[in-house]
């Protein structure tokens, strides 16, 4: 089998990733993912699409990923990831579609407007 790359974002964080046929090798920026992500909740999220696919073990996965925090991260390394497992079995698509594993977050942080101390906020009026 060759080697699978795809890429995910999530607000602004980029992952793309490099999945072929293995023993469930998961690197992450050349350090392996329990290094990289040590909050358990953050490689669980990565194996989302893995379990979901019942793949567990079946994929080494090489991970290149910049740019936010560590939560935007994990989940554009979950889409990048259930993009490839879409490209190599397309009979998965209907069951990550329905987890949301599909689904590109579009959810951005707005600009600062000028004149203003944030995208939003207005500074105090004072009526007298």
């Amino acid at each position: 089998m060759e080697v699978t790359n795809t890429i995910g974002r999530r607000k602004t964080s980029v992952a793309r990733i490099y999945m072929s046929a293995g023993n469930g090798v998961i690197t992450v920026n050349k350090r392996d993912i329990v290094d990289y992500f040590p909050s358990e909740v953050l490689r669980i999220i990565v194996n989302q699409p893995f379990a979901t696919t019942k793949q567990f073990g079946a994929f080494d996965v090489n991970v290149n990923v910049h740019g936010g925090g560590p939560k935007g991260q994990a989940e554009a390394v979950r889409l990048a990831i259930s993009r490839a497992l879409v490209e190599i079995n397309p009979e998965f698509k209907s069951s990550l579609r329905t987890e949301g594993f599909m689904t590109r977050d579009p959810r951005m942080v707005e600009r600062k407007k000028y004149g203003r101390r944030k995208a939003r906020k207005r500074f105090q009026f004072s009526k007298r």
